[in-house]
């Protein structure tokens, strides 16, 4: 199964907010013909319905080469019986529904269907995203390779050993975008208690941790290293660091309980 294959037999979204919407528009601008997908969301965008051609909450086709599940996993029980009769076939399952297993969509589908469980994060509505993804037993060489190739219009695609990685990937990556957006929050209040204007520390704030990730992205050395090349000894930021990299206060075992108590609670969520 290949792009070729999925023209001809068509894909079907299900559900298209955000990050279903990133998707499409990804898709959309690598060459796939709107003619090619169909989505089904209850409450489509004016995006949506002004695109040309795409097939807008109209009957699917017999045997789509892919169904992507973009609903949020409460939604997930009125929207699957729709799809049940594609289950145990050739097409191909991949899900971006956070905290449902592998298992539930076999299921629901039978557990003759390929499919593939996706962690995206929410960066990917501006194709800076990173999506982890694996296959049940019946997902093939093949299927990861087009489930990869659909997820790299929004991103980054890492593949992991199995599921049972997939809480930890949701309690860094998943989640870790919020982690990021409390920490500019709590700069910016920390500049603003050191005397700056709210708007000011904000903006300083946000194009820091902007600047360093991307700096941390595209340099050569690891995060640590950065971090050193950075501090001067006896400096400012060395006196900063001192508080940050405490062992019992810092962020070591603050970070590490953070992502523990995502990562349980994932755990917690596919029961």
């Amino acid at each position: 199964m290949d792009m070729e294959d999925l023209k001809a037999r068509g894909l079907v979204l299900l559900g298209c907010g955000k990050m279903g919407s990133a998707m499409l528009e990804g898709w959309l601008g690598q060459g796939l013909a709107a003619s090619s997908v169909w989505v089904l969301d209850p409450y489509p965008s004016e995006w949506l319905q002004g695109l040309d051609g795409l097939n807008l909450n109209v009957d699917l086709p017999t045997e789509p080469a892919i169904v992507l599940i973009a609903v949020k996993p409460q939604m997930m029980g009125d929207a699957l019986p729709v799809l049940a009769a594609l289950g145990n076939g050739s097409t191909l399952f991949v899900s971006i529904a956070a905290g449902t297993p592998v298992s539930a969509f076999e299921k629901m589908l039978g557990d003759q269907t390929p499919i593939i469980r996706a962690m995206p994060n929410t960066p990917a509505a501006v194709a800076r995203g990173i999506t982890a993804i694996t296959g049940n037993g019946q997902a093939t060489a093949a299927h990861l390779d087009l489930a990869e190739a659909l997820l790299s219009a929004v991103g980054q695609v890492v593949r992991l050993d199995g599921e049972h990685q997939m809480d930890a990937v949701t309690a860094v990556s998943g989640s870790g975008p919020a982690y990021v957006f409390h920490l500019i929050e709590t700069l910016a209040a920390a500049g603003e208690a050191e005397g700056l204007p709210r708007a000011l520390a904000v903006q300083l704030a946000r194009a820091t941790v902007a600047g360093a990730g991307h700096l941390a992205e595209n340099a050569g050395e690891d995060a640590g290293q950065l971090r050193v090349n950075v501090t001067s000894p006896g400096g400012t930021t060395a006196a900063a660091l001192e508080v940050l990299m405490d062992q019992e206060t810092g962020f070591p075992p603050l970070l590490r309980r953070a992502v523990k108590a995502a990562a349980d609670r994932s755990k917690e969520l596919a029961k």
